[in-house]
């Protein structure tokens, strides 16, 4: 016969009311100690939760939707894993959902057919994609991560873009760089990681006095390595010279240092190249990539640490009267995570003479 709650609770020393508890996830106060007793007991008899039972307790399945774009991509594949860590440690499960890029994202599309499975939702949307807040089922938690402040009243974490590229135009300049090329750019595009990005270049180039050239503002379809390398090839078959590559994301940036190094160049002697997520592959390249880090973890623990604290405070609601959680609506969180540089041999560390 499979274990029961009252199997872990006799295991464990504690009551089937602590044992539901931390399993349901419905109280937070328990001592990290019995949590451990509890989780240990679950593991040696083998326990399994029946989400849909407990669906039809509790109202809660103890699972989190993460919908993501382009998991193929290993900036996203490495912010499910640090999403799916930092729920384990709140004691929830992650549901993943690939979502293509939309200008409105509904919150059902995004969770898709798991929408009645999952108390809340972890939501990237691409590009100048936003979140429509009345999509969602009444009280249930949304946190957006995004790549710029959205105005829906909705929960978000976002990410400080523009900044970002600032911090690799100075760089570059300041090492010499003065034809820079900005691959994966969008003079089109107001928000979203292409606009943010491309902002944060043009606005260095003017501060610095230097002239935006059309031709290296370089418009790609996707931001893979291929698509980085066929950039990077056709601006030299055209004979646009450039010092500099500002690749709009790791992976376009070690598609276009293949693409150099294979013509006979130098990086970064004759090329210096930096790109922006700080994924692990860029520290193996050779030479290393410089790039921008904006802290994935950090990213991840905010955006559990929100759903989490929504999820209480409906527990709390729930076991008020319901002339007490009557009230405004609550006050939303809206957190930016800042960037910083990681510079490596891709770059020069030194200005020029």
């Amino acid at each position: 016969m499979p274990a029961t709650m009252r199997d872990v609770a006799k295991l464990a020393g504690v009551s089937v009311k602590t044992v539901s508890n931390v399993v349901n996830n419905t109280y937070p106060y328990i001592r990290p100690e019995t949590r451990a007793q509890v989780e240990a007991a679950m593991a040696e008899l083998g326990y399994r939760l029946n989400v849909t039972a407990r669906k039809l307790r509790t109202n809660r399945t103890g699972l989190i939707g993460l919908a993501l774009p382009e998991l193929r991509h290993q900036y996203f594949a490495e912010l499910a894993d640090d999403v799916i860590r930092e729920a384990a440690k709140a004691g929830l499960k992650v549901i993943i959902e690939q979502v293509e890029p939309s200008e409105h994202v509904a919150v059902e599309t995004l969770v898709g057919s798991h929408t009645h499975l999952v108390d809340g939702a972890i939501v990237a949307p691409v590009g100048h994609g936003d979140v429509v807040s009345e999509s969602a089922p009444p009280g249930f938690p949304v946190v957006v991560l995004g790549d710029h402040r959205i105005t829906d009243d909705v929960d978000q974490v976002y990410m400080a873009n523009a900044r970002g590229a600032e911090l690799v135009m100075e760089h570059l300049i300041s090492r010499g760089a003065r034809r820079i090329v900005a691959l994966g750019a969008d003079l089109g595009a107001e928000v979203g990681a292409e606009g943010e990005r491309t902002r944060g270049y043009l606005e260095s180039l003017e501060r610095h006095g230097i002239e935006v050239d059309d031709q290296l503002i370089l418009t790609t379809d996707g931001w893979s390595k291929a698509v980085g390398v066929a950039a990077i090839r056709d601006l030299t078959t055209r004979g646009v010279s450039f010092d500099a590559v500002f690749g709009f994301n790791d992976t376009l940036a070690l598609g276009a240092l293949t693409e150099v190094l294979r013509s006979g160049r130098r990086v970064p002697e004759d090329v210096q190249v930096m790109g922006f997520d700080n994924i692990d592959d860029a520290q193996y390249s050779v030479p290393a990539l410089s790039t921008v880090a904006v802290d994935r973890a950090q990213l991840a623990e905010l955006a559990v640490d929100m759903i989490v604290r929504r999820l209480r405070s409906l527990y709390e609601a729930e076991n008020r009267s319901e002339h007490d959680a009557e009230g405004a609506a609550p006050e939303r969180w809206a957190i930016e995570v800042p960037a910083s540089l990681v510079l490596r041999d891709s770059t020069r560390q030194e200005s020029r003479s």
